[in-house]
């Protein structure tokens, strides 16, 4: 059976997608190939480390649109050119619409950097995120990966891990560790569940 094939969407360095081609290497993401990786800047960093592990690139750059429609016209042509099947939000910093999300109705899937359905939703994103949860106080925060639906954050939880929070940590500090410690670990590990089950034709 043929791999599942994966497009990336990033808009910035590029670390999820540095976590996802070191997992396809080391044979941890086997059901799927990623053979596209799309950025929303043709400055982003991503884009150097695509070229360095031979994957093609392409450039979604909104604002040469005049509408959001055109934009994501120009983004489905980009995927379907390659015969795309699952579709990984990796640090992409665009809301897609409803219609483009219903077109790849649990074919996409994205990494939040808390345990939803804490800190999620319209403006949690980033930094933010870990600046919420260091003001609420809580203990423990960690990543998510689920699919992506029309509400922001609200899709079907496919896998989570937890991170607990460490006195003296710093919105930047707790990125980089719920990074290393949950995001790039989950996110691999998702992709090829959900590559797995595209493949067996079976529901998440």
């Amino acid at each position: 059976m043929n791999p599942v094939k994966i497009a990336v969407l990033v808009s910035g360095g590029g670390t999820n997608l540095q976590a996802l081609i070191d997992a396809q290497k080391a044979g941890i993401i086997k059901s799927g190939e990623i053979n596209l990786v799309v950025s929303s800047s043709p400055t982003a960093y991503a884009l150097e480390r695509a070229k360095n592990a031979g994957i093609e690139t392409a450039v979604a750059n909104k604002h040469a649109y005049s509408t959001r429609k055109e934009f994501e016209e120009a983004l489905i042509s980009s995927l379907e050119e390659k015969g795309i099947e699952l579709i990984v939000l990796a640090g992409f910093m665009y809301i897609l619409s409803p219609e483009f999300i219903s077109r790849y109705k649990e074919r996409m899937i994205n990494v939040h950097p808390s345990l939803i359905p804490s800190f999620c939703g319209d403006g949690f994103y980033g930094l933010r995120v870990h600046e919420a949860a260091l003001a609420y106080g809580v203990k423990v925060t960690g990543a998510t990966v689920h699919f992506v639906n029309e509400i922001t954050d609200g899709g079907k939880i496919i896998m989570q891990k937890a991170v607990e929070i460490q006195e003296g940590d710093t919105p930047e500090t707790l990125q980089k560790r719920v990074m290393q410690e949950a995001e790039w670990i989950i996110l691999p590990q998702a992709v090829e569940k959900v590559s797995k089950d595209i493949i067996n034709g079976g529901t998440i």
